[in-house]
């Protein structure tokens, strides 16, 4: 999509993104070892009661859908941050993820002529409809 396409209480929708426990342990095991996300003997003795996804690891599947929905072939070049981020349930192999990404802001940048700002509310949610990932994200993009 180009920034053009977007406005304000726009609704993009993307999914599912199948979560396969190769691809936990393999995220957790590069970036985020700790032992709920990395070892599933013990994370079946742990408090979730097996293994759990990194947060980060829901948040590069958010990326991902994202990208695959809207930013492909944008004009988006860069994100100034994350305003909000929660993880309320958490992520399991198995799981059928989908993203809702609701467009709360577009704007012109009042400094730069050439800049597009978006602000949009990305939440994940499981096959049980249960909210994975909820996220107030700023993207940034180039205009002619």
């Amino acid at each position: 999509m180009k920034f053009a396409d977007f406005h304000t209480g726009q609704v993009i929708e993307a999914g599912p993104h199948a979560v396969i426990e190769a691809e936990v342990l393999a995220f957790a095991r590069q970036w985020d070892p700790q032992w709920f996300h990395a070892d599933p003997e013990a994370a079946a003795q742990g408090v979730f009661g097996g293994l759990i996804a990194s947060g980060w690891h829901t948040c590069a599947i958010a990326m991902r859908l994202v990208v695959q929905a809207a930013l492909h072939d944008s004009e988006s070049f860069a994100s100034p941050g994350i305003d909000h981020i929660r993880w309320s349930q958490p992520v399991r192999p198995g799981d059928q993820l989908r993203l809702r990404a609701e467009v709360v802001e577009v704007r012109r940048s009042d400094s730069k002529a050439h800049l597009g700002i978006l602000r949009w509310r990305w939440q994940l949610f499981n096959q049980h409809q249960a909210q994975v990932l909820d996220a107030m994200v700023t993207s940034l993009f180039r205009l002619p």
